[in-house]
């Protein structure tokens, strides 16, 4: 759950468009009255490797800009993610390289939950957890998400991985434990909603997860498989802020919200798989709740509910074959590497063409780089 380091690739806090892309073609670009490149345009200019890789949120050593610059140069991943509490790329605008380096603007992710969950305290200060968070008002966390959206922002982060919407209850140091809300929907709902309207007035993307609910789950998927109550009973309590807050008209439902899919066993849901790499999670999420926006998977590369069974490839290649719009792993591994594999599965057909330039789509849209 990418705690132990879902724009999002997000958008870029910027005021005007985004440039188009150095390697498309002049016809593409904005013309005076059009503010963004047409998707269909910019998706069918780009080489199959270059759309695989826009569906890839790699981690990156915080502590080494040069590396984490070199990563996004040579592979042109669509998003990385910032793990650890390193702060050398969240320092003297060394993310400005980075993106200089990316022909498609480069997501920039972390997860700043608060409490044990934060990555830019000892730069702007001590974010509450969840739990404290919900002693406040709403209009307090609101305000609290506003004012920790522009420090991130300021320091080039694009999109936040968070908040949670899962169900607490846990004693604080369990694996959810404080970085819940509480154990009511309606009051996970209305915290979740204004910590991330917050945060998107400061410009950020926002990630709710963990979808379909960690919150009542039997261990960590950190350390190994686990499981939740079953789907009928998880339909009338954790999944209960999904609906409220993305779902067609919902809230949040919007290119600024994603929604990050975990590692979890549901009875009558997944079978042999956890639900990051099960089909009927997404066919879930995507039908039942009506949500059209980006998914992203929990960390693939660090978690041994995946880790267990799937080395990083098999893992990225089996959750962007299940539905997944983006992959995510926290640790620093090559992404040219997952890309081979990725590449000869699109054109051995095991994925999907016109579903891989659905969600390359979905991702550039997210970040403003195409309408």
């Amino acid at each position: 759950m990418v705690a132990s380091s879902a724009a999002v690739v997000g958008a870029t806090p910027t005021a005007g468009p985004l440039p188009v892309p150095a390697s498309l073609p002049a016809a593409l670009a904005p013309g005076p009255d059009e503010r963004l490149p047409d998707c269909a345009a910019v998706v069918d200019a780009m080489s199959p490797r270059a759309r695989l890789a826009q569906r890839l949120m790699v981690g990156v050593d915080a502590a080494d800009p040069a590396a984490a610059a070199e990563t996004v140069r040579s592979t042109q991943v669509g998003g990385i993610f910032l793990p650890g509490n390193a702060t050398e790329l969240l320092r003297d605008q060394a993310l400005r390289t980075v993106q200089a380096g990316a022909r498609i603007p480069v997501a920039v992710a972390v997860d700043d939950e608060g409490g044990r969950v934060q990555r830019i305290d000892d730069l702007d200060g001590d974010l509450p957890s969840a739990r404290e968070m919900s002693a406040r008002s709403v209009d307090e966390v609101r305000a609290l998400g506003e004012e920790r959206g522009r420090a991130l922002a300021a320091r080039g982060v694009t999109t936040n991985l968070g908040p949670v919407v899962d169900l607490g209850g846990q004693p604080d140091g369990a694996v959810i434990g404080d970085r819940s809300f509480g154990t009511d929907p309606g009051e996970v709902t209305r915290y979740a909603r204004a910590f991330a309207e917050g945060q998107h007035a400061a410009g950020l993307a926002t990630v709710i997860k963990h979808f379909p609910g960690h919150g009542r789950a039997d261990g960590d998927s950190h350390a190994g498989r686990v499981s939740t109550p079953p789907l009928d009973d998880l339909r009338t309590a954790d999944l209960l802020p999904y609906a409220a807050l993305v779902s067609p008209g919902a809230p949040l439902a919007d290119t600024r919200t994603g929604v990050m899919v975990g590692h979890l066993d549901v009875p009558g849901l997944t079978g042999d798989l956890p639900s990051s790499l099960t089909p009927a999670v997404y066919e879930l999420l995507r039908g039942e709740y009506g949500f059209d926006g980006l998914v992203l998977t929990d960390d693939l590369g660090a978690m041994k509910a995946v880790t267990g069974t799937y080395a990083l490839p098999e893992a990225v290649l089996a959750a962007l074959d299940a539905g997944a719009d983006v992959a995510l792993w926290s640790n620093p591994e090559d992404p040219d590497a997952v890309l081979d594999v990725l590449e000869s599965a699109l054109a051995e057909g095991t994925l999907d063409a016109a579903e891989n330039a659905e969600a390359v789509t979905r991702v550039l849209r997210t970040k403003n780089a195409c309408s």
